[in-house]
């Protein structure tokens, strides 16, 4: 089987996007042979669609969840498509509504509105607090200072299973002070469980942990991860969120055919 793809590097969370029609119930399959080819970097594969929603374009993931890297890099594709747009609106699955990417061609940067969170809460697990961020399709429980493990995810797991309406979930293990994180993020429909690179709504996650306390007015913070920085942006009225931002470096890579 042929198929012509696009290989994008959002601050080092690699995303493969299809750009043949491909039906919704052969997505996760092509994903799992995709990331297993020999020598594949891929961790996350996204698939081109006709716009529903009056976007510029839509893409949807391999597990239709929503992803903010992966939308960042669709949003710079597009635009690059437009004639480098300083603005898009793209589809992405995971929303409801068309979201907002904006592109800084002079330094290959692109940043994604990020939906609000559905739910914040403090939880526990294993004698660490952590919060458990809900976005909504997607959700995090962000653990300060503890150490990277499969463990701790695996103990967190059925809390995070226990959310509705989810396709994605995962741990992010950050570092307090410095602002390393470690992602580790599962698609169950897909079948995948990755140390990703990073994670644009993982990063957001930690940047709504970190300003939970905080005042009234934006909170920005550029969070180191394995492989790239992803910067996060909330703004607060009242204690609450009233928008959201991820941004970073893209580098897209020309198209190609590959053979799966």
């Amino acid at each position: 089987m042929k198929l012509n793809v696009l290989r994008a590097n959002p601050a080092g969370n690699i995303t493969l996007f299809v750009l043949d029609p491909v039906p919704v119930g052969d997505r996760a399959g092509i994903a799992a042979r995709v990331m297993a080819l020999p020598g594949s970097d891929v961790e996350q594969v996204g698939y081109l669609c006709p716009p529903v929603m009056g976007g510029a374009g839509r893409m949807e993931m391999a597990g239709g969840e929503f992803c903010g890297n992966a939308t960042r890099a669709f949003g710079m594709l597009t635009a690059k498509k437009m004639g480098e747009l300083p603005r898009v609106l793209v589809e992405v699955s995971g929303c409801e509504g068309p979201v907002a990417v904006d592109v800084d061609w002079s330094n290959r940067t692109a940043r994604a509105q990020m939906p609000l969170p559905r739910c914040v809460r403090r939880a526990e697990v294993d004698g660490h607090p952590g919060t458990l961020v809900d976005l909504g399709g997607i959700a995090h429980l962000v653990v300060e200072d503890v150490p990277p493990s499969l463990e701790l995810f695996n103990q967190a797991e059925p809390l995070l299973q226990g959310i509705p309406g989810l396709e994605a979930y995962g741990v992010i293990f950050l570092e307090s002070e410095g602002g390393t994180m470690t992602p580790l993020v599962k698609v169950p429909s897909a079948g995948t469980l990755v140390w990703e690179g990073s994670c644009g709504s993982g990063s957001l996650a930690a940047a709504v942990a970190q300003s939970q306390s905080g005042p009234n007015g934006p909170f920005i913070r550029a969070y180191v991860q394995p492989a790239g920085v992803v910067e996060a942006a909330v703004a607060r009225e009242g204690g609450r969120i009233v928008s959201a931002w991820i941004g970073g470096p893209v580098r897209l890579d020309p198209p190609l055919e590959i053979e799966i």
